[in-house]
């Protein structure tokens, strides 16, 4: 593992730095715009922004990386996120928060393509499994560590901010100071989402709905934990179960998908997240509250990789890339909608709204499952696919899933280094 490991050290690193600052303050926001008084529906808003910069920066960072060269690019994007961080405290106006929140995610998701095809470049064909795992694993034990450093300072501080700006600064160091030979820039997949839904309309809807709630999650659940009466601590508490949730149980789902009907097994993972959700909404703040978050987190985290191992199971082998890739911009645009939807509902119906807005997109992606199971009989392609624990980044990402198609890594580097020694100095 150390020799998978030690080539690729300097880019975990700078993604584990990265998601620290980025896990911080995204939790940080809400709580701060809670103080300020910022209405529900407000904040929901804002959240959506950060969304709808990250669609925004899947179109517009691959050009980016073409101008300048994926080093330049990521510390470009690290310096407008981390000078993002530092106008919320400089700047406290909802509106203007609401527009750096598009410059966030655009710089954001920028940050990751430049990771992720770094990673593709640098990875065995053999190993890509291994580090999928491995760089998820990252990503999740960073996003949670940094729901625990709320309580180094309060959220009207301005403490906080300037850690979050100083982790996004830090993810330079590793990347800028890394000898490896930059990759070459990826092509941009072409999806037709209108074929991809009437081969899998199953996985597409799994992506949208589950978009929409994770995406209500990242923006409103701290709202959710401070208006039930969690202080910063069990604010942070809150979040950490429940990605550490998303973390543990995607494991023991994943593997019993692959060994039976996956349609069988969404349904049952919505169901029970419908159950839990309504459970959440009829409880106090407290411990057992915290239990609620870890099992919900757990279920829900693992929709999204049902939904992709449900799409691999229906196309063939050249069609998975620009399949995964419609995927994750359906599951981006329930992502755009969820906080807003969230917010609003939260603003008349109060704390509880949240877990029942859970309980409702999830129940319509039951009664959508179910009625496939009943009526529909799914074409699955051979060989079937294999679920892997994930999150939604860039779509660089999908290039790493063993099941993806993809170009030996050796031709990345041999084809970088050869347009290096035709660069003039």
């Amino acid at each position: 593992m150390w020799t998978l490991l030690a080539p690729i050290s300097s880019l975990l690193g700078g993604v584990a730095l990265l998601l620290l600052g980025n896990g911080l303050l995204n939790t940080l926001l809400t709580l701060r715009g809670v103080a300020e008084g910022y209405s529900t529906s407000m904040l929901g808003l804002i959240m959506s922004g950060y969304f709808v910069g990250f669609l925004l920066g899947t179109w517009l960072a691959i050009p980016l990386v073409r101008r300048v060269g994926h080093i330049r690019a990521f510390a470009f994007c690290a310096a407008l996120a981390a000078i993002t961080a530092l106008l919320h405290v400089l700047i406290v106006d909802p509106w203007v928060w609401l527009g750096l929140r598009v410059l966030y995610g655009l710089a954001l998701v920028s940050l990751y393509m430049v990771i992720e095809s770094w990673l593709n470049a640098q990875v065995p064909n053999d190993k890509r499994g291994q580090m999928f795992a491995v760089y998820m694993a990252v990503n999740l034990g960073a996003l949670a560590a940094a729901q625990q450093l709320l309580n180094l300072a309060e959220p009207t501080d301005f403490v906080l901010f300037v850690l979050a700006a100083m982790l996004i600064s830090a993810a330079l160091m590793p990347i800028t100071l890394t000898r490896q030979v930059q990759p070459s820039v990826p092509d941009t997949l072409h999806t037709n989402l209108r074929q991809i839904a009437g081969i899998a309309p199953l996985a597409i809807a799994a992506a949208g709905l589950s978009g929409l709630a994770l995406g209500a999650f990242w923006g409103m659940a701290p709202v959710y934990a401070s208006l039930n009466g969690f202080d910063a601590t069990g604010v942070g508490l809150l979040m950490s179960s429940s990605i550490l949730g998303g973390a543990l149980l995607q494991w023991p789902i994943g593997i019993y998908s692959d060994k039976h009907d996956r349609r069988l097994v969404l349904l049952w993972v919505v169901s029970l997240s419908v159950v839990v959700a309504l459970l959440m909404s009829l409880l106090p703040a407290g411990p057992l509250l915290l239990g609620m978050m870890f099992v919900w987190g757990g279920l829900t985290f693992a929709i999204y990789p049902i939904a992709v191992a449900q799409l691999i199971d229906q196309l063939h082998s050249d069609e998975i890339l620009a399949g995964s890739s419609s995927l994750l911009m359906v599951n981006g645009i329930g992502s755009v909608c969820g906080p807003l939807l969230a917010g609003l509902l939260m603003q008349h119906l109060g704390a509880k709204a949240l877990p029942l807005y859970f309980a409702a997109t999830l129940g319509l992606l039951a009664a959508y499952t179910l009625y496939r199971l009943r009526h529909v009989s799914d074409l699955v392609s051979a060989p079937a696919g294999h679920f892997m624990p994930m999150l939604r980044t860039s779509h660089t990402v999908l290039e790493l899933m063993p099941d993806a198609p993809h170009t030996d890594s050796t031709e990345h580097t041999e084809e970088s280094q050869h347009q290096e020694q035709q660069t003039p100095t």
